[in-house]
């Protein structure tokens, strides 16, 4: 028995049905978790592209490194580090699923930073220079010109990276999260059938997977390549 719900392994069926309500459970937290993660990568990523691309050294060069040393590091240290060193420096006590979004919010913005600054230089120069000529400010010609017309060209790989973070999300079972993987664990301990639980396991993240791509697509098709006119 997991959250007051009693599986039933009288049958193979039986205990499927009995225990798919623990998985979805853990599903939820999966969803929750890409979310949050996923969009704070988001932010971050553009925040740290945008600073690497600054001419001044003395910011482009400590956001490069950041950059590197999150790409360069394996999410479990950055989860560990988030949960367990974090509250021993700051004082602040982090809940479980807060420090995991957290942890793979930092890995992914490295990611996504890169990603960005291919959409951004991919913007054709003469949009910087026509900027230039009207006397722009560079942060408007940032936001306003250039970051509209890159993010079309960068959904596809960003997409990449939404399915790349649900299947990341089992690592945070390392910090007790119950999602999705270590639900189906929590199961296959309990009742020494690992089968039928890591089965279903797999075909909700093969769900989850395949309903983020498409999405992604969707997203993908609706943009105008041309660039998001803003109001």
């Amino acid at each position: 028995m997991l959250f007051g719900i009693q599986w039933d392994t009288s049958s193979t069926l039986a205990f499927a049905m009995s225990i798919i309500p623990i998985l979805l459970i853990g599903g939820i937290t999966t969803i929750k978790a890409t979310v949050v993660g996923f969009a704070l990568a988001m932010v971050l990523g553009i925040v740290l592209a945008g600073l690497k691309g600054l001419p001044n050294k003395f910011i482009s060069w400590p956001a490069s490194f950041i950059l590197e040393f999150l790409r360069g590091t394996p999410l479990l240290i950055q989860l560990f580090f988030v949960f367990y060193v974090l509250p021993q420096v700051t004082g602040w006590l982090i809940p479980a699923f807060v420090a995991g979004a957290v942890a793979l919010a930092l890995q992914y913005s490295a990611y996504c930073a890169e990603v960005y600054r291919a959409g951004i230089e991919a913007v054709p120069k003469g949009q910087r220079e026509a900027s230039t000529a009207l006397n722009l400010p560079p942060l408007h010609t940032f936001v306003y010109i250039i970051v509209p017309q890159a993010i079309p060209r960068v959904i596809p790989a960003l997409g990449n990276y939404v399915v790349s973070i649900i299947k990341d999300t089992p690592v945070l079972s390392a910090i007790t999260v119950l999602e999705i993987l270590s639900a189906a664990s929590i199961i296959g301990d309990r009742t020494f059938n690992y089968m039928v639980p890591l089965t279903i396991a797999g075909a909700m993240y093969l769900i989850i997977t395949v309903v983020a791509a498409t999405l992604v697509r969707v997203i993908d098709a609706a943009l105008p390549k041309q660039g998001i006119p803003l109001k």
